[in-house]
């Protein structure tokens, strides 16, 4: 049995051995591979620093230009409400300064027409015979 005992006690050291230097060969291989990620990311850093700092300079830009656009917006909608407002007072004031004088001059009129009408219906009353609507109604009745 003790030659038994040495064969496993030999498998046992020799397979400690084998797996220490697997793990060794781990180690060394992470590291390596981190040494290159660190290394691919730098340059990758490297690469995008010049993109980035082009893409902040133009969204700057893009929001400087939005807040332009919208300054410039509002002046317009200020100058189309300025120009609506005094369209209103202009026609406000011709309407006051054309139709109240020509309902004015309309309303003379009518009552010139008027008093020359009743002028008229004077004068054909103190003619003789009855009026002409009269004569033409009697021959209309029946009865």
């Amino acid at each position: 049995m003790s030659e038994w005992a040495g064969v496993w006690l030999a498998l046992i050291a020799l397979s400690t051995v084998i797996m220490a230097l697997i793990q060794v060969g781990v180690l060394v291989y992470g590291a390596l591979a981190a040494r290159r990620l660190e290394t691919m990311l730098g340059r990758v850093e490297q690469d995008l620093k010049p993109i980035l700092e082009q893409a902040h300079r133009v969204s700057t830009e893009a929001a400087r230009m939005s807040a332009l656009a919208t300054s410039q917006v509002e002046r317009v909608d200020q100058v189309f409400t300025d120009l609506s407002r005094r369209v209103d007072q202009t026609a406000a004031i011709i309407q006051q300064a054309l139709v109240t004088p020509a309902r004015e001059g309309a309303a003379l009129f009518s009552s010139v027409r008027s008093t020359l009408a009743a002028l008229r219906g004077l004068r054909t009353k103190g003619r003789s015979g009855p009026p002409r609507g009269v004569e033409e109604d009697d021959a209309l009745f029946i009865g």
